[in-house]
């Protein structure tokens, strides 16, 4: 998946704020000297309070009367926003956020893929059979990475079901992140046996041999995950 990266000026400083949240430069509770912060950056104040915008937005920050902006508790935050997701996965060192996102997986995949074995046309089959397709023919990590990625958002989109295509983009910066963890601990194993089964299953119009197959591909993904973990 191709992560969107704001461009720009203003792309550049809502970056730049949130890394500074996101490393705990400022931390819950910090309030921010916008002046300062304008001066500092070389932006106009009226540029500032935009960038602010979107993070007051995705929950990051706040601002009250005789308070001002403040940044805000992270259980305050979006956290199913595409860009809180990738800037967290990109700062945090902190094991149990992959965790998180693998218990997600646990609980949308296997649904998902039920729903899809259920829903799915033909246009569906041929994009998640071109997909399996290029995950078999890579010829690298990250060849493979971008096919299991692409095979997992087309399963979703197979679902027809808006809210779950839009889940789609939470787990693949997931499980993109997992992908680069497990790669670079180990020689990773082939991937196309475990989404052979989960296809072959949603071909069939079998639900039930589908969500079992995704249970068990999620299932080892935990747990290559966990023991890439341990070696990093």
């Amino acid at each position: 998946m191709t992560e969107h990266r704001p461009r720009g000026l203003h792309g550049q400083t809502v970056e730049a704020l949130a890394s500074r949240i996101l490393s705990d430069e400022w931390g819950e509770g910090t309030v921010l000297d916008l002046p300062a912060l304008r001066e500092e950056l070389d932006i106009s104040l009226t540029a500032l309070r935009e960038a602010l915008k979107v993070l007051a937005a995705k929950g990051m920050i706040d601002a009250r009367q005789k308070r001002g902006t403040f940044v805000q508790p992270r259980e305050k935050w979006n956290m199913l926003d595409t860009d809180v997701m990738r800037w967290q996965t990109a700062a945090a060192d902190d094991p149990g956020l992959l965790d998180e996102l693998t218990e997600v997986r646990t609980v949308v995949e296997p649904a998902a893929a039920r729903i899809a074995a259920e829903r799915a046309s033909e246009e569906d089959l041929d994009s998640l059979r071109e997909a399996l397709a290029d995950m078999a023919a890579a010829g690298d990590a990250e060849a493979s990475v971008q096919a299991d990625l692409a095979f997992h958002r087309r399963l979703m989109t197979a679902t027809h079901n808006n809210f779950l295509m839009r889940m789609e983009r939470v787990i693949a910066i997931g499980l993109a992140e997992r992908d680069k963890l497990v790669h670079g601990a180990s020689a990773a194993e082939d991937p196309v046996p475990s989404h052979r089964k989960v296809f072959d299953a949603i071909v069939a119009g079998d639900p039930v041999a589908a969500e079992q197959a995704m249970l068990a591909l999620v299932t080892k993904s935990r747990d290559d995950l966990a023991k890439a973990q341990r070696k990093s």
